[in-house]
């Protein structure tokens, strides 16, 4: 298991310091302080991702119209000659 290059005995270090310095009264609020922080993030995150795909998929539908006016002009060029 390894989130953010973080592995498991580092987590285990982790959490036995934040509860001795927090002590196990605000552990649980912070934990869901830090789970609300992060979920939000992830939202922001995916909304994100998704604002992204959409205007790439926007600026391919522009360049797809503008390449078939292109030749279509010229299939009236050649027509009319």
């Amino acid at each position: 298991m390894n989130i953010f290059g973080v592995g498991l005995p580092e987590i285990a270090v982790i959490s036995a310091l934040a509860l001795i310095i927090f002590g196990p009264k605000r552990l649980p609020e912070l934990g869901r302080t830090l789970g609300k922080t992060l979920k939000g993030l992830q939202t922001a995150s995916t909304e994100f991702e998704k604002e992204i795909q959409k205007a790439m998929s926007d600026n391919e539908s522009i360049e797809e119209i503008n390449n078939e006016k292109v030749v279509s002009s010229k299939d009236v060029g050649n027509q009319s000659s």
